[in-house]
């Protein structure tokens, strides 16, 4: 029996999420890392490379910075110092540096998938992930059951998570979310009631760290990783994720092949 939810409101209280922490290592792996994903490009792809640094190194400085100032204001002034609020402060920039170099060490490896295959109802996982989310904005989803295919869980419960996030980040009320089978592929659709995406930046959303026009771009938080891990994750699963024709707001569809019927 298919499950549709017209509004399932979330918590009140409003937490942006972020990428599960991680150990990420010295600076010298993280710069590996950046160099692993550059010798991944097309031969010549130079310009690519020399834009990515340089967005790389500007997203890792900015909370840099912010940590630093904050430091040295209060090593300069300790008196006046709150200290519980300067560290809320520090934790807020070392989330986000855990965070983005947490998105660059997928990016480095998306072929290395961090658990093993199952045979899974879509439905029933996307209903586990949308339970967990704390974001107050009004959740609506449409659930088919019987959606079967073989996954690595918790990609694939990352790639939603960040459908989810950019969701979440760009609606103005409400997300939707389905799932449904449709000939021999399953479909999840996340869409959002914000201000879409134009046909001529469908592609280059998916690229690292892209620049969008105002509407619906960085302002809004996130260092531009999640939709390009997105789309890799769900190459690795052998499918597809795509920004599709919508009448309001944006809708991004992924399609998996559906898994092999079993013998009784």
């Amino acid at each position: 029996m298919t499950k549709d939810h017209s509004s399932e409101p979330v918590a009140d209280d409003a937490v942006q999420p972020a990428a599960p922490a991680r150990d990420c290592g010295c600076e010298r792996d993280v710069m590996q890392d950046i160099a692993a994903i550059m010798r991944a490009q097309p031969h010549g792809a130079l310009g690519w490379q020399r834009r990515f640094v340089s967005d790389a190194a500007h997203e890792l400085c900015t909370p840099i910075a912010g940590l630093r100032a904050r430091l040295e204001e209060a090593r300069l002034h300790p008196d006046d110092t709150d200290l519980e609020s300067l560290l809320d402060g520090a934790l807020n920039d070392v989330a986000r540096l855990q965070a983005i170099t947490a998105d660059l060490l997928v990016l480095a490896r998306p072929e290395a998938h961090t658990g093993r295959w199952e045979r899974m109802d879509l439905a029933e996982l996307v209903e586990g992930a949308l339970s967990r989310r704390p974001d107050r904005r009004a959740l609506t989803f449409r659930l088919d059951p019987g959606v079967i295919v073989n996954v690595v869980r918790c990609d694939i419960s990352r790639l939603l998570g960040n459908l989810l996030d950019n969701a979440v980040r760009h609606a103005t009320t409400t997300v939707h979310v389905e799932v449904r089978r449709k000939g021999d592929t399953a479909e999840l659709v996340v869409a959002d009631d914000g201000d879409g995406i134009n046909g001529t930046d469908r592609e280059r959303i998916f690229e690292v760290f892209a620049r969008l026009e105002p509407s619906r771009c960085r302002r809004y938080g996130g260092p531009g990783l999640g939709l390009a891990i997105a789309r890799g994750l769900a190459w690795a699963h052998r499918g597809t994720l795509s920004v599709e024709d919508s009448p309001l707001g944006a809708r991004f569809v992924l399609r998996l092949p559906l898994a092999p019927a079993t013998s009784s």
